[in-house]
């Protein structure tokens, strides 16, 4: 893990001692490690780095984000924010993983391997809720009937593609998966 977290090239020595520290003296049975970018409002690349670790009592959650140095002021340093959960096993509700499969004709059992996969990791602490208006079946009707939506569990949702991540990151997040599912059907 430590390895994997030193490739990313993303403030390795920042985001090893955040997760060292929450793993403890537990050995880390699987870990995934997930670095990506994407661009804010003002049009900046910002990173994020997000680790997750087994241990055979908890999942280790570190996410680590870049902020820009504040370009109005002239001692302004680029700043990192770096925070970890520790969850213990037993409070995972769901792991739910989403696979993405091109052209499912050809798809064989146990070889054909998905172009895309998100996990998504819930143990209660968020919660997501999507709202719209509701609507009656009167097409005339001009009511306001108030909301309707949903409340789903949203603490950690990762995407990886082969095309943005390799396919080895696509197998690699398959496996933390699994790993993950079989720790918490016994916890």
């Amino acid at each position: 893990m430590l390895s994997a977290i030193e490739r990313s090239g993303y403030y390795p020595g920042l985001v090893a001692d955040a997760v060292s520290s929450a793993v403890g003296a537990e050995p880390v049975v699987s870990y995934f490690v997930h670095h990506d970018a994407h661009f804010d409002q003002g049009m900046e690349v910002r990173r994020h780095l997000t680790v997750l670790a087994l241990t055979p009592t908890r999942l280790i959650y570190s996410h680590t984000d870049e902020y820009p140095a504040d370009q109005g002021a002239p001692d302004s340093r680029p700043q990192a924010e770096t925070s970890t959960e520790a969850i213990r096993c037993s409070r995972i509700s769901s792991v739910a993983v989403t696979k993405v499969i091109p052209d499912p004709a050809r798809y064989v059992r146990g070889v054909t391997a998905p172009s895309e996969v998100v996990l998504t990791i819930g143990w209660n602490a968020l919660r997501r809720i999507e709202l719209e208006p509701a609507h009656c079946d009167d097409e005339s009707c001009e009511a306001d009937h108030g909301y309707t939506g949903s409340l789903a569990p949203d603490d950690v949702t990762l995407r990886i593609s082969e095309a943005a991540d390799g396919s080895e990151a696509v197998a690699q997040v398959l496996d933390f998966a699994r790993a993950l599912s079989d720790a918490t059907a016994v916890s």
